[in-house]
């Protein structure tokens, strides 16, 4: 690939996939606002500028347990279906508005049931927002296809319930599923009935590890629950005794020549304190080693981030290329939770176009 210019307009322009990212984490500011007024639920504030700015600056606390207790007031306002609807249809098109051509939302229905809805009437009506979410994007031409990954919260009991409504969705809409929720002190092997009754099912699933906790958790996932992929991941590296030489430990060898896929957040890692810098985030380390790493936002109002911001980020700060944004992008490809020649149509009529389209137009470096 010749040697291009790599700043945000050109950033904007590229098409974009994303594997990791959280339905109740990603909503818009106003939408909070008007919702929980609707409700009486009372915010930290009401303006939806200053509420960003609360979330981002609540979940700069480098501890992912208060990481996740920030998502107290997006949770409150999805518990209707009214919420749900409009959470699910405007989470599609604020990823269309990002130039994202195929994305992975990921929820945990049991969250969603305070209000009176079952955890079947939840999916069912996130379903229909995604359905209402895409259409219009469609219709608007900034075309995007939206999979949904169930989850279940690793430190409750209703992960197996969750996985029942995984295989029931999916072919509605479902294409995985993950579990979630504080990772250190809460195994995946705590659900390995779940996990044993998907692989039986068929059904693809991650894993959140890698984050909070060390390799055990990332060894676990694999080979004891059969994981696809990885959710975060970043500790790996501790199977890597010098990145620079790139001596791989046993686990750290598996990921790599399996070619597991590591969903990779690196603002959420920030300030979750599982990575010191965007300069020295594993992603880049690990990208160089031949991994298939992922770039993802995980919640992109928690880290007031989206994926043209993660990009961005990592051209100027990593030294990342237009050749280092392609190759990431084409491993979410071939790592999505779709059918093969799905993926391979997406990759060959949406994804390389689009990169080639948006690379002509460019100036060179």
């Amino acid at each position: 690939m010749t040697a291009t210019r790599v700043d945000t307009e050109l950033v904007r322009r590229l098409p974009k996939v994303v594997l990791h990212d959280h339905l109740d984490g990603g909503l818009r500011p106003a939408t909070v606002v008007e919702l929980a007024e609707a409700i009486g639920h009372t915010l930290p504030t009401t303006d939806p500028d200053e509420l960003a700015a609360w979330y981002v600056e609540a979940a700069d606390s480098g501890d992912l347990v208060r990481y996740i207790a920030t998502f107290e007031h997006t949770l409150a306002v999805m518990q209707t279906r009214e919420g749900l609807l409009r959470t699910a249809e405007e989470y599609v098109l604020d990823l269309a508005a990002d130039g994202v051509v195929y994305g992975e939302v990921r929820y945990a229905p049991e969250l969603n049931t305070r209000g009176g809805l079952t955890m079947r009437e939840v999916v069912e009506t996130v379903q229909e927002g995604l359905a209402a979410g895409m259409a219009r994007a469609a219709a608007a031409g900034t075309p995007v296809r939206v999979g949904t990954l169930l989850c279940g919260m690793r430190m409750f009991d209703r992960v197996r319930e969750a996985a029942g409504l995984a295989v029931a969705f999916r072919d509605a809409g479902v294409v995985g599923f993950d579990i979630a929720g504080a990772e250190d002190g809460f195994p995946p092997a705590d659900h390995l009935a779940a996990f044993e009754y998907l692989r039986r099912e068929s059904v693809p699933f991650t894993i959140h590890a890698g984050e909070a906790h060390g390799l055990p958790s990332i060894r676990q996932a694999l080979q004891v629950c059969g994981a696809q992929r990885i959710g975060h991941g970043v500790r790996i590296t501790e199977d890597i005794p010098d990145l620079t030489a790139g001596k791989l430990g046993r686990l750290a060898g598996w990921v790599r020549d399996r070619r597991i896929a590591l969903e990779m957040c690196p603002t959420s890692n920030l300030q979750t304190g599982a990575a010191t810098s965007i300069a020295e985030h594993p992603i880049t380390a690990l990208k160089d080693l031949g991994f298939r790493v992922t770039l993802n936002t995980d919640n992109r109002l928690v880290s007031g981030t989206t994926m043209t911001r993660e990009m961005t980020l990592l051209v100027e700060q990593a030294g990342w290329t237009a050749e280092d944004l392609r190759t990431v992008t084409v491993n979410a490809v071939k790592s999505a939770f779709l059918p093969f020649d799905e993926r391979s149509a997406l990759l060959r009529d949406v994804v390389l176009p689009g990169y080639a389209s948006a690379l002509r137009t460019s100036p060179p470096a």
